[in-house]
This record gives structure tokens, sequence and C-alpha cells, in this order.
């Protein structure tokens, strides 16, 4: 290739020589001052090359630059095209319809491997779209849309207590989580080590069961809780004449409810008549998620009681108990956040999706 002519005046030569001297200038930039100022000075190529331990290509490159540009092209690297998409946008159609429109023929959903092969891109590409697309097809929620005639009324009631809640008064999520085994594993788990996780048994020994009557303190995040070995309207009574008790009189009690029976039974319903200031709000039917109690049973479910080795029910209570007094200690609430309107439209939306199946 024919050397590129390079002609420096003296405000440029100053200027290069600045870019050299300077502490802050990038290496890269001293180098292509260096080679414009070796050209200029009439320097060979293979003499440059020795000297800056550089390479023909990149002299011949920065020489060219300084000729069209000047000093400013020295500073500067020109942009460069990016890689062009290895997928066509049709593909990338594709794979999203084919997630959200259809099951593998050996399966009730797609995995990377199974897509990857049905459309002979790789798996870490469709890892990416999913990704992308805010798409996982492993993972399943449960789900069920409350057919409740009185579903606003009780929506709005519950709603309005965790976000509007009453003066004078204290709210209550209460709930029961009934039939907890009291499991023993068959052999001891192998501890957890570098590399390898805790094991345990799959199969186990049934000890009995619980039933853990909760009440949530909206406000505070405080639990109430008793267990019982039934869970049938008089357990519930029970404890309603205990969480009655450790109340303050001056307060009204506004207790969230599911519509179990037992909630209902008529000896509950007199009871209620004799402590007016204690009042049951119902979730709709079929509308659990309603419940905050409900985020505290997951928690201590997770927490303290799945992984868990109980030889008897009365090991497995004074867990229990012992969760309980230790989260009060310092109790956090759960922040309920959705309004009524976000939960109306949520659930328009899903059954307009509903309807389109049938």
């Amino acid at each position: 290739m024919e050397r590129v002519p390079v002609s420096v005046s003296d405000s440029e030569r100053a200027e290069l020589e600045r870019l050299m001297r300077g502490r802050n200038t990038p290496q890269k930039v001293v180098l292509r001052a260096k080679i414009v100022v070796l050209t200029a000075d009439g320097v060979p190529t293979s003499e440059i090359m020795q000297q800056l331990k550089t390479t023909c290509p990149t002299i011949t490159r920065w020489r060219q630059r300084y000729a069209e540009k000047g000093v400013d092209g020295l500073r500067k690297d020109a942009t460069r095209p990016g890689r062009k998409p290895r997928i066509t946008d049709e593909q990338v159609r594709a794979v999203i319809e084919r997630t959200l429109h259809s099951t593998p023929v050996t399966g009730t959903h797609w995995s990377t491997r199974t897509m990857a092969a049905a459309t002979g891109l790789s798996k870490a590409t469709i890892q990416r779209l999913w990704r992308d697309h805010g798409l996982q097809p492993h993972r399943v929620e449960t789900f069920k849309l409350s057919r409740d005639p009185q579903f606003l009324e009780k929506l709005q009631d519950v709603v309005g207590l965790y976000l509007d809640p009453p003066e004078k008064a204290i709210v209550f999520s209460v709930d029961e989580k009934s039939q907890i085994q009291a499991l023993d594993r068959t052999q001891p788990g192998l501890p957890m080590k570098k590399g390898r996780a805790g094991t345990m048994t799959h199969d186990y020994k049934r000890n009995g069961t619980t039933t853990l009557f909760a009440a949530l303190n909206v406000a505070t995040g405080e639990v109430v809780g008793e267990c019982y070995e039934r869970h049938r309207h008089d357990e519930f009574l029970v404890f309603l004449k205990k969480l009655e008790r450790q109340t303050p009189k001056e307060l009204a009690l506004h207790l969230i409810v599911d519509n179990y029976a037992t909630h209902k039974h008529p000896a509950v319903q007199t009871w209620l008549t004799r402590h007016p200031r204690v009042h049951l709000h119902f979730t709709p039917t079929s509308a659990s998620w309603l419940n905050l109690v409900e985020r505290f049973f997951a928690e201590i479910t997770h927490n303290r009681i799945r992984r868990g080795v109980f030889k008897s029910v009365a090991e497995l209570e004074a867990v229990i108990v012992a969760y309980l007094a230790h989260r009060n200690q310092q109790p956090h609430p759960f922040t309920w956040t959705a309004s009524v309107e976000s939960i109306i439209e949520k659930v328009g939306r899903a059954k307009a999706t509903l309807e389109t199946l049938h």
C-alpha cells in the first residue's frame, strides 16, 4: 500500500507533543500521536514499527485518520457497525408465539432444550429471548377466579380495612392452617458441604397432625397463635375468646376470615351477638389471597415446618410456639398495596381471557 503523505504544521506539532507528554492522555492516543510525528519527520515505516513495537496496519490506519481528520481524529476510535443479529425478527416472533400458544408433544410446557430442538436455535438464544420477553414456561402459579355474587362488596370491605382501618379498633387477619404434619425422616440427613446441598430422605414417618389458629395484627405484624388437635367451630370459638381477652376492652375488633363453615356456625354467631365489639368480615369465595395471614402461613411453612423433623405432635407444636415468640419480638407487618380498582381491572382481564378458552 502506498504510504499516505503526512504534513504537520507548527501548531499541530505543538498539539501532538502536548498529547504525548500529557499525564492523563490515554496510551493508545500517545501511540497514535507518535506515529504521526515520526512519519512527518520522515522516519521509515519499518523503523516506526520497531521503535513503537506496533504493526504496519496500525501505522497505516492512523496516518490515514490524521490525513482525513487531523489531531481530533486521533482522540476517538471510529464507530464500528454492530454485529449483525444471528436470528431474524420472524424467528423471534415464532419462538414467542410458540411459547405462548402451544406445548411440546412430550410435555406440558416448553423447556430451553425442547424449544431449541423444535426451532433449530441454541438453548442460550431461547433463554435470552424468554428473558427479554418476561416468559418463564417452567413456572406456574395457582389461581381460581371467584364466582361470589357479592365479590365486589366483600372486596371493598376487606381492602378498606387494610388501606383505611377504622379508628379505635384493631384489625386482625384470621385463619387456620390445618393438618400440619409432624414428620420424622426415616434416616438422618447428610449435612451441607462445599459443592453439595444438604440431604433428607424422600420417605418419612407420620407422627400425627395439629392445626394452627392464627390472628395477624395487620397494623403491627404481631401474631396471636394457638395449636389445637382439630379445627371445628368449638376450637374457633375458644380462639376467639382468647383473642377477645387479650385486647383492650375499649377497642373494637375487626376480624378478616374466609367462608369456612366453622366461622359461620350458630354457636359462633350467638357469641358474636353477646360481644358486639367483635366484627367478622368475610373474604369472597375462592379468594383466600385477600387474607394477609396466608402470607404468614407461607412464611412459617418455608422457614420452620417444611424441612423440619418432628418425632411427635408435641415437638411440632413446641417449635411453632417458639417461632411465634421469636417473631413477635421484632414483628413486621405485611403491607397491602393493591387498590380495589386495580384488583377489579385484573379480575376483569382474567374473566375475559377465560371466556376465550371455552
